[in-house]
């Protein structure tokens, strides 16, 4: 350091932050000549990273209010905050709330798919960052995050779990704990897919179960469940009633997308 930096401490550490500040930009603009940022949708070059671009973004069929306030579900037209659907009074869920995203079509599909079959884990970053929006301030008032686990035989196969990417990527913009050995699949599944309603409820029937590890600190607790995509409901029910008889008080279920109720 000279005379001058030395004389002038605060002087010195502002042109040091100068000197990094422009190395970093200098780095960023050599990276997006290498690796242009593109859409994550369609793969048109954008302004920027980890985003949409216009059309991809005007076609994602967001999830937002009024919907109800248990299963998420859009209404057509305001009914009050009070009113919950009728799926949710016909079926309650044995879980406080859910949110997701968007309708799992489209765009939105094809992020999942990228995600969950493609080895697309840089998409978990963006992804999780609308998913903590989506939950209107419940990831940040929560006590602890878990994905819904794979059982560790398709976990084996598939190298990583969808819904722990996300999680993790939810916990590095929020702070909240990450608590991803606390919840387990101790039992091999079929996979849902093609399963009606019925069959996928009897499908996951008693596969999750809390770990030791994870008894010892969720009693008591109020978590953010994670998955990728909520169609009947079915996964997410089986893993709730699990963390409930672990003494979890109160759980709010966060997806990226979700089908609406109906066929499937």
């Amino acid at each position: 350091m000279d005379v001058e930096q030395a004389e002038h401490p605060v002087e010195g550490q502002a042109w040091h932050r100068r000197i990094w500040h422009g190395a970093k930009g200098s780095i960023s603009a050599v990276g997006d000549l290498l690796f242009p940022p593109v859409c994550r949708g369609c793969g048109r070059l954008t302004g920027r990273h980890a985003a949409l671009c216009p059309a991809c973004w005007q076609s994602v069929g967001f999830i937002e209010r009024p919907f109800c306030p248990v299963l998420g579900i859009p209404f057509s037209h305001d009914l009050g905050e009070a009113l919950v659907s009728a799926e949710a009074i016909a079926h309650p869920p044995p879980f406080d709330r859910l949110r997701s995203v968007a309708l799992h079509q489209g765009v939105a599909r094809a992020l999942v798919h990228g995600l969950k079959y493609k080895d697309r884990t840089d998409l978990a970053p963006m992804m999780a960052a609308w998913m903590v929006r989506a939950g209107e301030g419940h990831v940040e008032a929560a006590d602890a995050i878990l994905p819904v686990p794979l059982h560790v035989s398709r976990l084996w196969r598939r190298r990583y779990n969808q819904a722990g990417e996300l999680a993790r990527a939810m916990s590095r913009l929020t702070g909240t704990p990450l608590l991803p050995l606390a919840l387990s699949r101790v039992r091999r599944t079929q996979p849902q897919i093609g399963l009606g309603a019925l069959q996928r409820a009897d499908n996951v029937r008693g596969a999750f179960a809390v770990t030791e590890a994870g008894a010892a600190v969720l009693f008591g607790k109020r978590v953010v469940l994670v998955d990728d995509v909520y169609t009947t409901g079915a996964t997410v029910a089986a893993a709730a009633r699990a963390l409930r008889r672990a003494g979890v008080v109160e759980i709010t279920v966060l997806t990226f997308a979700r089908a609406l109720p109906g066929p499937i």
